[in-house]
């Protein structure tokens, strides 16, 4: 969404961050994955570098997960080297920095188990504990925000939202979906797995979405009547708390509303 790639660079610059805004780059054949420095103005805003990356590996979704690996965490390891933070120990990669993983004190249940040795800190969780009200309390009283609903999330038709959130998202911004209704078309038969089926609809075709639901599955779901998500980023009081198990059109994914710093 433009809206997170304002919101950052009015953080930069309010705060004085000094934010390297890291590109990935995809190349074809073998060669891994790496990385070009941009800015707000140059940063790639027309999807061109994600479908490149479907190209080459396919549409990603939750049996196919490398959305996240290829466009963040293969291009910032590539920006760690290229400044020494990221060195070869044998035949490993060995990181020498610390990253900072934005998880809040009301999600320490995604904290990992072994961020000590793997130079994780959870500043939100531990340091200086924060639940989401707390956050939410904190951008009312900015001179700006991120300008976006709870359930729009920074990246537009992630496929980790739950299906309730894809739904609404389908009623009130159906044009986020041309992308993924191109790329199931074109690339319904990229990548590894498809013949086994892993990550396919019924028809044998890679789609995005969770329970193997293609675009048009969720267009014809949000036809039906269906409790639209709800926006949590004006929450401010209540602590809300989910007791037993999640509705199946709420399951999701943390990644979703999560960010990392290095």
């Amino acid at each position: 969404n433009e809206e997170t790639l304002e919101f950052v660079e009015k953080c930069d610059k309010e705060f004085n961050l000094n934010v390297v805004w890291v590109e990935s780059v995809i190349h074809e054949g073998w060669a891994g994955t790496t990385h070009k420095i941009v800015n707000f103005e140059t940063a790639n805003r027309d999807g061109s570098i994600f479908e490149k990356m479907i190209e080459k590996y396919g549409i990603p979704n939750l049996s196919w997960m490398h959305c996240s690996r290829e466009l963040k965490t293969r291009a910032i390891d590539s920006y760690l080297k290229s400044i020494g933070w990221m060195t070869k120990r044998g035949n490993m990669d060995v990181i020498n920095c610390h990253r900072a993983i934005g998880y809040r004190a009301d999600e320490i249940d995604r904290v990992k188990s072994t961020y000590i040795e793997d130079k994780i800190i959870y500043p939100l969780a531990f340091e200086h504990p924060m639940t989401k009200q707390m956050i939410n309390t904190f951008w009312r009283d900015m001179p700006f925000r991120l300008e976006l609903k709870g359930y729009e999330g920074n990246c537009k038709f992630c496929w980790k939202k739950s299906l309730r959130k894809q739904m609404t998202l389908a009623t009130e911004r159906p044009e986020i979906y041309e992308f993924t209704r191109r790329m199931e078309k074109l690339h319904g038969k990229t990548g590894a797995g498809i013949e086994e089926g892993t990550g396919c609809n019924s028809e044998g075709n890679r789609v995005f979405f969770r329970g193997n639901n293609s675009t048009e599955d969720i267009f014809a779901m949000a036809q039906d009547d269906f409790n639209p998500a709800i926006d949590d980023s004006v929450n401010y009081e209540v602590q809300m708390e989910l007791l037993g198990e999640l509705d199946e059109l709420d399951q999701s994914n943390g990644c979703e509303e999560s960010c990392e710093a290095y």
